[in-house]
């Protein structure tokens, strides 16, 4: 659901300006209205929300939380939190004693979560730590996707790098400008997607260019630019259900919908923040946590 020092809690940082590019503006964006209206809302007990999931095989909703000790605080303050997808929290801290949790994706029965520089395993069924994997040299590790075979891939944002974890082995996947400082991660397809943050990083975390809808096919390494020109400071990526993405810009707070040809629309609009986004395509439900304004709601999304 960003970031090195505190990005993620630092509500100074001024928001480039994203490309016009492929992106469709509408007249009027809703954050809550007959458009795109909230079906529930939490703020009690959250904060710093960063990423939020659906685990199909569990049916439950999973929601990282930073804290107060900002995106790199290695200070045990961030926790896992366990609703149901109707926005009942079962238990706020579910699982605790992390620093600053960010993506969260399963497998097998193992909920993995991003923690600054290492991967974490939490057994979903008994809600315990199973295993910390610390990943050698990782700057900033964000958003976190899982595969079929078992692999766990978790992006470097700063080193604009992306590691893959698989039976018990940590290497490099990717790195380089190119990739444009990957923030989100899904496997969708056989392949790798990435919203990328931009080129051309700056010290703020800013960027000289918004990043682009990205992919890298996971067998072959072939890379493709899925939108062609600057989108924004991406974050979130869930499928759509057609073949496209939903998909958050943290920094300009935008939610997208973006076709499988590329073709970019803003839907909704929100406060710097919009975060890791969780996607339920049989309710059309977009499940969003506002960061910065701790709060966490469901959407219902018009159809396209």
């Amino acid at each position: 659901m960003k970031k090195l020092l505190s990005l993620l809690l630092t509500i100074s940082i001024a928001a480039p300006v994203a490309a016009e590019g492929p992106i469709k503006r509408v007249k009027k964006l809703f954050k809550r209205g007959p458009k795109n209206p909230a079906v529930w809302t939490i703020t009690e007990g959250l904060k710093a929300p960063e990423s939020a999931y659906h685990d199909a095989a569990s049916g439950f909703l999973f929601l990282s939380q930073i804290g107060e000790g900002g995106g790199k605080g290695k200070d045990g303050d961030g926790w896992i939190s366990k609703l149901t997808v109707d926005g009942e929290m079962i238990k706020n801290k579910w699982v605790n004693g992390l620093n600053a949790p960010k993506g969260l994706r399963s497998h097998g029965g193992i909920l993995w979560v991003s923690d600054i520089d290492q991967i974490v395993a939490i057994d979903i069924a008994g809600g315990t730590i199973l295993q910390r994997v610390p990943i050698s040299g990782a700057q900033f590790l964000n958003d976190l996707a899982t595969s079929p075979d078992g692999s766990v891939f978790v992006s470097d944002m700063a080193a604009s790098a992306i590691y893959r974890h698989k039976n018990g082995r940590t290497t490099l996947f990717a790195v380089g400008e190119e990739l444009e400082h990957p923030n989100g991660l899904l496997v969708h397809g056989g392949k790798l997607i990435i919203g990328g943050w931009g080129r051309g990083l700056q010290d703020d975390f800013t960027t000289l260019t918004p990043g682009r809808l990205l992919s890298i096919d996971i067998r072959t390494g072939r890379r493709k630019v899925i939108t062609p020109k600057p989108t924004g400071n991406l974050d979130g990526v869930e499928a759509d259900g057609k073949g496209g993405f939903i998909v958050t810009d943290w920094i300009a707070g935008r939610v997208f919908r973006i076709s499988k040809s590329g073709r970019a629309k803003v839907i909704m609009e929100f406060p710097k923040g919009a975060a890791d986004c969780a996607y339920l395509v049989d309710r059309r439900w977009l499940i969003l946590p506002e960061m910065l304004e701790n709060r966490l709601t469901a959407f219902q999304l018009k159809r396209p």
